[in-house]
């Protein structure tokens, strides 16, 4: 009983593995993308509303290829610079035609 591990059957109900722990990380997938999945993924990115969906599914998605996942989040990034950039543009012509309108007076 003296030489007793102190951590041992503390929780039986667990599993004793270290590798699926709370700190357990999943391993990367880092299969290579094939010609025709990267033609589905543009066929999908034709696809109004489908596009943004499956780009997030893509990008954080546990059994997406980190190539692709990479190219989905760099694409979000994108269509998030790309709306912000919209957002400006209608505003500085919408403050255009109101000083126009304005002037006009």
């Amino acid at each position: 009983m003296e030489n007793q591990d102190p951590y041992q059957n503390q929780n039986p109900g667990q599993n004793q593995n270290p590798g699926y722990g709370a700190n357990y990380v999943a391993p990367k997938n880092t299969s290579t993308v094939s010609t025709g999945d990267w033609i589905v993924t543009f066929i999908l990115m034709a696809i109004p509303f489908i596009n943004l969906i499956m780009l997030f599914v893509w990008a954080f998605g546990s059994g997406t290829p980190v190539s692709k996942a990479n190219w989905a989040k760099a694409r979000l990034i994108f269509m998030l610079v790309g709306i912000i950039l919209v957002i400006i543009f209608w505003s500085a012509i919408i403050a255009l035609i109101g000083s126009v309108a304005a002037f006009g007076q």
